[in-house]
Formats: structure tokens, C-alpha cells, sequence
């Protein structure tokens, strides 16, 4: 794992990315030295490399990002990502074709007879780099040495790291084997603990171990001075919760120590770097998408008049940063009567209170989309956890420890949470999300809220989460 912009990214899947996008890149510049008229300007050129190479190439980028095609389960199963492949190709090719034509034959009498070379060489790229993702599997599978780590621990914490990797049949991280140095109930098999006669430095020499995860339920039963030894022969020591973030780019709320979180690095997202830029990021992109949805919203608005008796806006109050309630704006989705009782209940998997519109505006999550009046006034920020309601807020704050922390910072359209797990519906979903949303705020950068949007683009498409 690599840790770019404060938060987790596979070193492979990098380089898969950065080779099928190379690929692309190297295929479209060849066309366009190839077809491109060689007594240009050089403002001229680099007017045709931009429209021609660059802009293509941050497309396919997008586009495969945007379809989840970096996901690990898509990576190792190509057949599935087939479709998606497909989708990206039909949207792909035209662009470059277009982007071609127009920039290179202007005013020529075959243009069209040459569009069709330039198809070809779309094509090209695209095949070079759907040929890398193919040999970027076989290789892996083949040749690929995952990290090698030594456990610490044979008690419940271990277990479930454990559990973890065996969900992973070709994962990054193996475990040679687990020590037990203290006293902690065994709930590993016998088959998987090392002996002790050995020394922790000398059973991770012996196994080319180059860390070890300290997974005990009590830390101060640690052994310090095994652990020390190992450290001083440049062996990495990484605390369970450390491991368990890097692996699940979430925080095991089970297992949370308060102390982690006051000593271990991150939570910049107040800073005032950050705040501008995130703040400037909201603006942009919340102008953008209103101008580019607005025939969309007042569609909308009409079907729901169409379906339903009602408002078309439903509002509501939400808890924002530092605990502030504010009114939250979103299209309505379910009957007006859906809590005639008075009492708050959370949206249920089929739930008979929405409406025939309601649906497809929560499949499609446009619903939320009125939101963008909360972020302009500054409530909101496009990227954050959900905004619950004040009722839930209390019942939760109560249930969950650490549940109020993720007040610390403004709302969100989208999220870390709400990409990666579906809609909430239970106590137990609020705490796997406050898991995802603790982990955004802790290694919040720039860039990963860009990546948050690209990855909410495949949610909406492949209707991930919604209820």
C-alpha cells in the first residue's frame, strides 16, 4: 500500500492505472503526429495535442475511474468488468473521432474516409490498454510476492485480521504466522501460532517478515523489549488499528482507543489551506452541476407534481458542523403522510412510504441534488458524512461511542460512507458508516475528495447504496 495525499492506495492498481493511461496517451500522440498537418504553428499544435491527445486521454481516465474499473474485484475478474469496458469504448471512440476530425481536416474533401483511420487508432489505444489490465492479472497472480507480516497476538483482534485475509485469495498482505507473548485467550488455530522458543526478531528474519502488527485486546501487556529488538533491525511495528485502517480505509470502531486517535497523525481538515480549498472546490462544483442538471431539475419537479399530492421540495432539519441544525432541501420521495404519527423512522429496503417517482429519484440519487442550495449557503460541503436528524443524532450519540465527532466538519452531498456502504437503516449501519466517515476526516485531502466524486459517479450509474 502507498499513501498518496494521506490516504491508501494499492502500489499495483497505481501502476495499472498510470500504464493503461500511458498506453492511451503514446497511441493518440502517434495518430496525431501522424495526421496532423506539418507546416502548423506551434500555437497550433499544442492547440491539436491539447484537443487531440490530452483531452481523450483525461477522458478514458475518467470514464474508467468513474465506472469503479480500478475496484479490486473488478481488476481480478476482467469478464465482469467486460460491460463497463464496453460502455467506456462506445463513448470513448466517438470523442476521439470527433476531436480529430474537426481539429485536423478541417475543410477536407475526405474527411470522413480519414475519420475512419482515426477510429482505428481509438481503438488501438483502447486495446493496448485493455491488453495491459490482462497481462496486469496474469502477472500478479503469477509473480506477484504479497507483503509478509508476523502477528502479535492470538486472541480476538488477531482473528479477525485473520479472517480478513482469507477474504482475499490474491491480497497484498500475508500472515506466515501468529506469537502468542501474553496471556490473551487463543481464538486462532494451533496450526497458525509459531512457537515461542524462537525469538520475535529471529521468527521474522527466518519468514523475510518486514512487519509486525501488535493485535493484542490489552496494549499494555505488549512485550516491549521482543518488539523493541525487531524495531532496532529496521523492522516496521505497526499498531492493529493502524493496520486495520491501511487495509479497509476504514476504522475498526470495535476495537478504538481513544489514544489512537489523539496521538496517531491526521484530522487536518480545518486547517486553513484545506478549508479554502475545499470550500473553493464546493463553489465550482456545486455552479457547475446546477447549470448542467437544471433542465433536470424542473423535469423532475414536474413528475413529481404529476405523481403525487404534495410539495416538490421536501425540507427538513439536519444536524451540520459543530452540532448546528440547519434545513435541508431535497426533492420529495415520499408520501405526505409518511410520518403522520409524528415519530422519526428510518427509510426501510422496499419501503411502502415512497412513491412511483420516489424510486427511480433515489436509485438514481437525484433527490439529492437540491442540496446544492445547502452547500452555496455554505451548511453543506459537496464531500462529507450524511446529515442526520437532530432525533436520530441523540439516539445514536448515545449508542455509539465517538458518534459526535463526525460533526466536526460540514455535512456532505456524497461521501467516503456513503460510496463504499449502502443507506443507513439500523444502529448497526450508522456505526459502519461512522467506520468509513471517521477515516475520511482523518485523512482528508484535496484529492481525495476528488476521488470521492469520480467514485460517486459509479454509485449513481451501478446504483450502489441507494434505498
Amino acid at each position: 500500500m502507498l499513501r498518496i495525499f494521506r490516504h491508501y492506495l494499492s502500489a499495483s492498481v497505481l501502476c495499472l492505472f498510470l500504464c493503461e493511461n500511458s498506453i492511451t496517451f503514446a497511441v493518440l500522440l502517434t495518430a496525431a503526429n501522424t495526421f496532423g498537418p506539418a507546416d502548423s504553428t506551434l500555437a497550433h499544435t499544442l492547440q491539436a495535442y491539447f484537443v487531440t491527445v490530452f483531452i481523450p486521454t483525461g477522458l478514458c481516465a475518467f470514464l474508467m475511474l468513474a465506472a469503479g474499473l480500478y475496484d479490486d474485484w473488478l481488476i481480478e475478474d476482467v469478464g465482469r468488468a467486460l460491460p463497463r469496458l464496453v460502455a467506456i469504448f462506445a463513448i470513448f471512440i466517438p470523442v476521439v473521432v470527433v476531436s480529430m476530425t474537426v481539429e485536423f481536416d478541417r475543410g477536407a474533401p475526405k474527411a470522413q474516409d480519414i475519420a475512419v483511420w482515426y477510429a482505428v487508432w481509438a481503438s488501438a489505444a483502447f486495446a493496448g490498454a485493455m491488453i495491459a489490465r490482462v497481462g496486469y492479472v496474469a502477472i500478479t497472480r503469477v509473480t506477484f510476492a504479497p507483503r509478509r507480516i508476523l502477528v502479535v497476538g492470538v486472541g480476538k483482534l488477531a482473528a479477525e485480521i485473520e479472517y480478513l485475509l482469507s477474504q482475499r485469495p490474491h491480497g497484498a498482505t500475508e500472515v506466515v504466522g501468529y506469537m502468542a507473548l501474553t496471556d490473551e485467550p487463543v481464538e486462532i488455530p494451533q496450526s497458525r501460532i509459531r512457537s515461542n522458543k524462537s525469538s520475535l526478531l529471529a521468527v521474522a528474519r527466518e519468514n523475510g517478515v518486514k512487519e509486525i502488527v501488535v493485535a493484542l485486546s490489552d496494549r499494555r501487556g505488549a512485550p516491549f523489549q521482543p518488539l523493541l529488538d525487531a524495531r532496532m533491525e529496521g523492522v516496521t511495528i505497526t499498531s492493529y488499528l493502524s493496520f486495520w485502517e491501511r487495509e479497509t480505509r476504514r476504522v475498526n470502531l470495535d476495537a478504538l482507543d481513544p489514544s489512537w486517535l489523539i496521538y496517531s497523525d491526521g484530522f487536518r481538515i480545518r486547517t486553513v489551506t484545506n478549508g479554502v480549498l475545499k470550500r473553493a472546490l464546493d463553489i465550482f462544483a456545486s455552479i457547475v452541476l446546477l447549470i448542467i442538471t437544471l433542465p433536470t431539475l424542473i423535469a423532475v419537479g414536474i413528475a413529481i407534481k404529476l405523481d403525487s399530492r404534495g410539495p416538490i421540495f421536501y425540507r427538513q432539519d439536519r444536524v451540520g458542523r459543530n452540532g448546528v441544525t440547519f434545513t435541508i432541501y431535497k426533492f420529495r420521495t415520499m408520501r405526505s403522510d409518511a410520518e403522520s404519527a409524528g415519530i422519526p423512522q428510518w427509510a426501510a429496503a422496499r419501503d411502502p412510504r415512497i412513491t412511483r417517482i420516489g424510486w427511480f429519484l433515489r436509485m438514481t440519487r437525484i433527490d439529492e441534488l437540491p442540496q446544492i442550495l445547502n452547500v452555496l449557503r455554505g451548511q453543506m460541503s459537496f464531500v462529507g458524512p450524511r446529515p442526520e436528524r437532530p432525533f436520530f443524532v441523540q439516539t445514536l450519540a448515545a449508542e455509539i461511542p465517538f458518534y459526535s465527532e463526525r460533526h466536526r466538519v460540514r455535512p456532505g452531498i456524497t461521501g467516503w460512507a456513503q460510496i463504499n456502504y449502502p443507506y443507513g437503516a439500523s444502529i448497526e449501519d450508522a456505526k459502519a458508516k461512522l467506520s468509513y466517515e471517521l477515516y475520511y476526516i482523518k485523512n482528508y485531502s484535496f484529492l481525495f475528495d476528488l476521488l470521492i466524486m469520480l467514485s460517486t459517479a459509479e454509485a449513481v450509474l451501478f446504483k450502489r447504496g441507494a434505498r
